[in-house]
């Protein structure tokens, strides 16, 4: 349906606009990267303007987030939107490439926080070590998890949380069996 349709609500313009407060970016600063002007990216960020392809993978690049997160989805209904994200219309978010499925659970990105819901599949590994500027705590719902957090291994099982603040951390994943945790993120990343 279109975005101004009276029966579903758009989160694309609030998602960019959250992205880049959190990466405190001022809309002139993302206009020049992008090439474009402040009114056309305002509008954007209104939902009044509707960015190409093109557009989303700039924008993407210029806010260091993966483009599968500007992508459309289904909007919720309107009573809902902003409170309830259904199942089945969760956002897929990031790359699939490491064996991590993470989907958006947060209704968007206009909160001082994310929640995600992620499965990192068996036999798996984040392939880097990654500092983010965020706090962030994980709680595992089923399987097991191993995380290396400012150089110490540790090993999470279902019902176990842990916290990363500013920390060099990777995950691995060298278990039959995938683990699925939830993180919540602050600031948003995605």
């Amino acid at each position: 349906m279109h975005p101004s349709s009276p029966t579903h609500s758009s989160t694309l313009g609030a998602d960019l606009r959250a992205l880049r407060k959190a990466r405190n970016v001022t809309l002139s600063d993302l206009a020049t990267r992008l090439g474009r002007s402040v009114g056309w990216l305002s509008q954007v960020e209104r939902d009044i303007s509707a960015p190409s392809i093109d557009d989303l993978r700039h924008l993407a690049a210029a806010l260091d987030a993966p483009i599968s997160l500007l992508f459309s989805h289904d909007a919720a209904p309107v009573e809902e939107a902003g409170h309830i994200v259904r199942s089945q219309t969760r956002r897929q978010i990031g790359s699939t490439e490491a064996g991590l499925i993470e989907e958006l659970l947060s209704p968007d990105l206009t909160d001082d926080f994310e929640v995600v819901h992620s499965t990192f599949k068996p036999h798996s590994r984040i392939g880097e070590v990654v500092t983010r500027p965020t706090q962030e705590v994980g709680y595992i719902l089923s399987g097991k998890l191993d995380l290396m957090i400012s150089g110490t291994r540790f090993t999470v099982h279902p019902g176990d949380s842990f916290r990363i603040r500013n920390e060099p951390f990777e995950w691995i994943n060298p278990y039959d069996k995938p683990a699925v945790a939830i993180w919540v993120i602050a600031p948003p990343i995605y």
